[in-house]
This record gives C-alpha cells, sequence and structure tokens, in this order.
C-alpha cells in the first residue's frame, strides 16, 4: 500500500525560524524515549486518555498541529482515528514519516501552515489538537483561531502550553532545564507563555466554548506525570466550536 509523503509549503510570518531550528537540531531524536522528548513520552498516555475521553477518536478525522516527530499523532491514529499531522519543521516530518513507515500506522504529515491549512479546508475535521505549540510562535491568537476554522461546527479543539507565573518560570524554566536537566537550555521563553485566562480569552474570540481545563504535574520522586486540577504550570483546555 502506497504510504503518504511529506509535503512541503512556505514558511509564513507567524512563525519563529530560531525555534524551528532549535527542534529541528533534536528530530532525529524524536522518538528517543530517554531523550530530551523524554518529558513528551512520558505525558503521551495521559493526554491522549483525555482527549480521547473528551472527543472519542475511533472514526474522526484529526487535525495535530505542531506534530513534531507525530508522537501524540500516531496514538491518535492507533485508536482508529484518520490523522493529518502538520508542523514547519522539515526535519521532524521527515522523521515522523519514517517511523509512520517503520510502525505501520498510517498518518498523513505535511508541512504547512495551520493557518494556511484552516484557509484550504475550513471546518472540515471534527478534531483539532494543538499541543507543547503555543509557547513557540510569535502569534498564538492567530493559531488558535485557525485551528477554530478548521473544525467543525460542535468539533473539539485541544491546547496545551505553559502559565505564566512565578512557579512556572521556577519548574518549567529553572528546575526542568537548569536543575534536573530534563529539557535542553533555551527550549522556553518565559515571556511566550500563556495565562489560562489569557488562552480561554483567544478561544472565545475565535467562537469556541471552554468545555474543560486540566493541569499536567510532575512528581519528581517518583519521576511520573499525573493528570490534576493544578494548572499553575502545564495546562490542556479542551474546546468547542459553538455553531
Amino acid at each position: 500500500m502506497a504510504h503518504p509523503t511529506v509535503e512541503t509549503r512556505q514558511l509564513p510570518r507567524n512563525a519563529d525560524l530560531k525555534e524551528i531550528d532549535k527542534f529541528s537540531e533534536m528530530a532525529h531524536r524524536w522518538w528517543d524515549p530517554n531523550s530530551e522528548f523524554k518529558p513528551l513520552h512520558d505525558i503521551n498516555p495521559l493526554r491522549l486518555g483525555w482527549i480521547d475521553g473528551i472527543a472519542h477518536l475511533s472514526g474522526k478525522q484529526v487535525v495535530d498541529v505542531g506534530c513534531g516527530g507525530g508522537i501524540l499523532s500516531e496514538s491518535m491514529a492507533r485508536l482508529g482515528a484518520t490523522v493529518r499531522g502538520i508542523d514547519l519543521s522539515r526535519k521532524a516530518l521527515k522523521v515522523a514519516d519514517l517511523h509512520s513507515l517503520d510502525s505501520g500506522v498510517v498518518v498523513t504529515y505535511e508541512e504547512i501552515p495551520v493557518e494556511t491549512l484552516a484557509e484550504r479546508m475550513p471546518a472540515s475535521v471534527d478534531v483539532v489538537t494543538c499541543m507543547e505549540m503555543l509557547e513557540h510562535v510569535p502569534d498564538p491568537a492567530s493559531v488558535v483561531r485557525a485551528c477554530a476554522t478548521l473544525v467543525r461546527p460542535g468539533g473539539h479543539v485541544f491546547f496545551s502550553t505553559i502559565n505564566r507565573n512565578l512557579k512556572a518560570y521556577l519548574l518549567a524554566v529553572i528546575g526542568a532545564e537548569y536543575v534536573m536537566n530534563m529539557l535542553p537550555r533555551g527550549t522556553h521563553d518565559y515571556e511566550k507563555f500563556l495565562q489560562p485566562a489569557e488562552m480561554a480569552r483567544f478561544g472565545r474570540q475565535a467562537g469556541l466554548d471552554l468545555l474543560q481545563m486540566k493541569g499536567l504535574v510532575y512528581r519528581p520522586l517518583a519521576q511520573v506525570y499525573e493528570l490534576s486540577d493544578d494548572t499553575d504550570v502545564n495546562y490542556m483546555m479542551a474546546f468547542r466550536r459553538n455553531a
């Protein structure tokens, strides 16, 4: 069976080339569970279960925005969704496509800005996910609007990002990058973190209704992540597009 290939598009204005290059340089380690991407591997079952519990992914058309190497994309496809993963890192998409070939889990990958995809196929999918990406773009509200445009009325949109406060700075930047070395130094820019109130406003302005918010909390002694009502640092938001 023919396998989908990576398509290419021109980079948009709403992109930080330094951010893209940063993740491109690490792309070959995306599927190494002990690499810089270990946190993504660790939290993926939690975020997948939370998304599926709300959107019921089997049989759904899904776009995964900022898919990187395809960890979430493949896991949603394994649950029976038809998944298109988009990103602006060509190297990450090549890794994702190769892993998809190796695993036999079919995902369509495309190098395209979400704003451009939304113009091409508005109101065309059931679910949009955009995880760990908004804190890496110049204009997160533009991404939220595009995700809202992509999804059908009544469909679901999911985001995850990092809160902007002292606790988040100490744990997500100083702790994770400089003390515990869980992430490469410079992975995050505190000024780009987003408070939940800002995310909720972006959603409302894009015609999305907030359904649920959950935190992701790291327990260092047990070295595990847990879903929590504590949204002080890492948090996820589920929205539904209104009619």
